[in-house]
């Protein structure tokens, strides 16, 4: 099964590629994550394995390869379960894979939930069920660590103010320092009433799980003071050398929450509304990704004066991408927005739309390679959990996209 990216300029769809599709025993594939290992070209594609598309029937992570053709196209392995991903009696969900490169090992974060408790419950009693867990692989994914509970040693006290919490689910980063890190969100108690949490007080705050000695040792970050709940999170470099860690959150309401750090991920200052990028009434996870912003060489005087713009980024080294259903009510007409002044809150392009219909739930990835993106994504015609598919895109396609928009608007 290959696939190949989309003619820039087409104004089509990129092309599908299925990977997980819903079977006629009720079997649904849900939760997307995708992650491109640039040194042996292979794309690694997860997902949750359920016996309905409820969250409580979550059963065990999936993985396909994806090899990197010369040609541009992908091949892709038949799936395979993640047998060793996992706690007894507890369901695996949110997968959520970073690599280190200096050690070269794949680590595959996610959260094992005790059978069938859902997160409402959770919430409703401030019990929390969840236990955060990792595996990792030293062979790019073609096997797996036993599963570690690092519940205590990275979460310890702090579990008692949590309701329950999650990782991702997408993809983690590396940043240029060599800090790991892993996006997540928690359910935070402020108060209580006979053990019970007060109704209403009990929100999502987005955080960062982080590594500073190379996935050995893991810690949390402050969370954000705001509400916001799955989130990816995307370095972007400015000019001067700066590293600043970029958060995009689920919250319910019109709009998504941006944050940013200035200390790789300890702590999110000023988090806001982000105008640009609409959100249905109940959220839906978004993804995002940070990649080298191209270089620009003016031809002519218009050119140059245009060089000196917010338009071409002049404060960044970084552009930012980022994916979720554009319609404002409901999880439909998947769209890939660009930001190229990621620092600034209204720097984000008209999205092009990559799946007209149903969409749910995705995850992004850049190939330096070839100077292309792919992502994967939930849609179908009618119900966005019908399959998860597989598309490559470039970067021209998307500001061709932004640009046609304008010149309609105008």
């Amino acid at each position: 099964m290959g696939n190949r990216p989309s003619k820039s300029g087409s104004g089509e769809e990129p092309a599908k590629t299925t990977l997980f599709e819903k079977e006629p025993s009720g079997i649904t594939y849900r939760i997307p994550a995708l992650i491109y290992l640039s040194h042996c070209h292979t794309f690694l594609a997860f997902a949750e394995k359920r016996s309905s598309t409820a969250d409580h029937d979550a059963k065990r992570l999936v993985m396909r390869r994806g090899t990197l053709k010369e040609d541009g196209s992908v091949q892709w392995s038949s799936s395979q379960e993640l047998t060793t991903a996992c706690l007894p009696d507890r369901r695996t969900m949110n997968p959520c894979p970073v690599y280190e490169k200096h050690s070269k090992t794949l680590f595959l974060f996610f959260i094992c939930v005790w059978r069938n408790i859902t997160e409402k419950r959770q919430i409703m009693t401030g019990k929390n069920k969840t236990r955060l867990c990792c595996v990792s692989s030293s062979d790019d994914g073609k096997t797996w660590s036993q599963t570690t509970d690092l519940t205590e040693s990275v979460i310890g006290e702090a579990i008692s103010k949590w309701a329950t919490f999650a990782v991702g689910p997408g993809h983690g980063v590396q940043l240029e320092n060599g800090r790991l890190i892993i996006p997540a969100y928690a359910y935070y108690v402020p108060y209580r009433c006979c053990r019970v949490p007060i109704p209403r007080t009990v929100y999502p705050r987005a955080l960062s799980i982080y590594s500073e000695d190379f996935g050995q040792t893991w810690r949390i970050g402050k969370m954000l003071q705001k509400k916001s709940g799955e989130c990816e999170m995307a370095e972007i470099i400015d000019h001067e050398g700066r590293s600043h860690l970029y958060c995009n959150a689920r919250q319910s309401g019109r709009y998504r929450c941006e944050a940013l750090s200035e200390n790789s991920g300890v702590y999110f200052d000023k988090p806001h509304i982000a105008r640009e990028l609409v959100e249905q009434r109940s959220g839906c996870q978004g993804s995002v990704i940070g990649f080298p912003a191209p270089e620009f060489v003016p031809n002519d005087d218009t050119e140059s004066k245009a060089c000196s713009t917010s338009i071409l980024s002049p404060d960044t080294q970084t552009w930012l991408l980022f994916m979720h259903p554009t319609n404002k009510c409901r999880r439909k007409d998947m769209g890939v927005y660009l930001n190229r002044s990621p620092l600034h809150s209204s720097g984000w392009d008209k999205p092009m739309i990559v799946h007209k219909g149903p969409s749910g739930y995705s995850d992004l990835a850049y190939n330096g390679d070839k100077d292309q993106f792919a992502c994967l994504l939930e849609c179908e015609k009618e119900k966005e959990h019908e399959q998860i598919v597989f598309m490559l895109f470039s970067l021209n396609d998307v500001k061709q996209a932004g640009s046609k928009k304008e010149k309609k608007m105008r």
